[in-house]
């Protein structure tokens, strides 16, 4: 059985989760012991991060890394394709969404809460996620993965694109969709696993954002 430690709202304990469920792994979902940061987590997993993997005794952290490791654990259900071309485009794909499209929108999260939003901040946030989306688009222009397969680089794509559709609603937030990329979210949204997660995770995220609302709104 795998442990894994993770929090309710972590976009990369969901990005895990999608693999964990695609490749029909049973696991033990524990929140870090003391609380995210704490000294009793960190004599577990000396990083801090979430999420991480107990697995036989083997302790692991970073999302990327226990997918990598899982991927090799567990052949069955393969999540990388069987060509070294193809794991490299793979992983070009993944580090995209983990280096640029997260990343930007992670500078919104100061800034959800309604009293302390500055709206100027948004629209930079909004700006780095566009030129993200783009620079998918370009490269999904590109691609020549085999269909039909949900792949590694996916899962993260998946959860992130769930954030940025709620932000549009709940910031406001203007968001520049290329054609390319709603299909390749329509796809993502066939696999059962993405579903399951997806709809698992939609009261976390609902939760996180009531802090987005004007007071009055909160008190109905």
């Amino acid at each position: 059985m795998l442990t894994i430690y993770s929090e309710p709202v972590s976009l990369y304990c969901a990005k895990l989760r999608v693999l964990l469920r695609h490749k029909q792994l049973a696991w033990n979902d524990l929140p870090p012991p003391g609380g995210y940061g704490s000294a009793e987590y960190r004599a577990i997993v000396p990083s801090g991060n979430l999420p991480a993997m107990i697995h036989d005794g083997f302790m692991l952290a970073d999302s990327e890394a226990i997918a990598e490791y899982l991927e090799e654990a567990f052949l069955d259900t393969p999540m990388l394709p069987d060509t070294i071309k193809a794991r490299a485009k793979v992983r070009e794909k993944g580090r995209l969404h983990d280096t640029r499209l997260e990343p930007a929108l992670r500078q919104l999260y100061p800034h959800v809460a309604y009293e302390t939003r500055d709206p100027e901040a948004v629209l930079v946030a909004a700006a780095a996620i566009n030129k993200a989306l783009s620079s998918l688009d370009l490269l999904l222009s590109l691609e020549d993965l085999p269909k039909g397969t949900l792949w590694l680089c996916d899962c993260g794509f998946a959860v992130c694109f769930a954030w940025i559709k709620a932000f549009e609603t709940a910031l406001n937030l203007p968001v520049s969709w290329p054609d390319r990329v709603v299909a390749y979210d329509r796809h993502l949204n066939t696999f059962p696993a993405v579903q399951t997660e997806l709809a698992a995770y939609a009261p976390a995220m609902a939760g996180y954002l009531k802090k987005a609302d004007p007071p009055v709104s909160r008190q109905k």
